[in-house]
């Protein structure tokens, strides 16, 4: 577990990041995983604020059982490679006010698949303590090859030779996702997991139902006029 600051210059998030790259763990998960949960976020006020809403479901259907949000006002600028540090505030809050254990966390973002090794899933997991997955749409670094049409299908996503993930079919004949570990998971267990959590549909449930929810209160004038 991890506390830092989060109203830090651009230079030493940077610094910060190279720092705490080293921290994350790839090793298998321990112990049974009975709830997976999924993160995503809306920005409102024209990029001022940040809308975190965190989702658990039930590991084995999938079935929600529990949601929670959390607002705050962003601390970081807009800068590519350095979005955890808008997000990761609210969105670890939002996780917190699950109130629930949860054994497994997918964020709508990179893991490892980042030119410094700390995308939003892996600074988010070692902050919880907890295993964590990158489910990205689209990919930030790295090469690779596109996999088959099949589901179930990947290539690894390298950067500079060094594995970061996997580009991953999670249905057929539909654009890939780029999944990474983002902290105390293994490579092949954060691809299993994520085809495990998708239903018939591109995204897993968890990070799916997250962005539903996120997507609904950001909509929802009354809501954007309280916070």
């Amino acid at each position: 577990m991890i506390k830092h600051r989060w109203d830090i210059s651009p230079d030493a998030a940077i610094k910060l990041q190279k720092a705490l790259a080293h921290k994350v763990q790839l090793c298998p998960l321990t112990g049974d995983v009975r709830a997976v949960a999924g993160v995503d976020c809306a920005f409102l006020d024209g990029g001022k604020k940040i809308l975190a809403v965190a989702v658990l479901c039930d590991a084995h259907s999938m079935e929600v059982v529990a949601s929670a949000c959390d607002v705050q006002q962003c601390k970081m600028p807009y800068i590519p490679g350095l979005l955890s540090f808008r997000e990761a505030p609210a969105v670890i809050s939002a996780v917190i006010k699950l109130g629930r254990r949860i054994d497994l966390l997918m964020c709508d973002g990179q893991g490892l698949a980042h030119p410094r090794g700390l995308g939003l899933a892996s600074h988010v997991g070692l902050w919880l303590d907890i295993p964590t997955i990158g489910v990205a749409k689209s990919r930030l670094c790295g090469q690779s090859s596109m996999p088959a049409s099949s589901r179930g299908c990947r290539r690894q996503l390298r950067l500079n030779g060094k594995l970061i993930g996997y580009v991953l079919r999670t249905r057929a004949a539909v654009k890939p996702l780029y999944i990474s570990p983002g902290h105390r998971i293994t490579f092949d267990e954060a691809a299993s997991w994520t085809l495990r959590c998708c239903r018939g549909v591109r995204l897993p449930e968890p990070t799916r139902r997250a962005h539903q929810y996120v997507t609904k209160m950001k909509e929802n004038e009354s809501f954007r006029t309280d916070v």
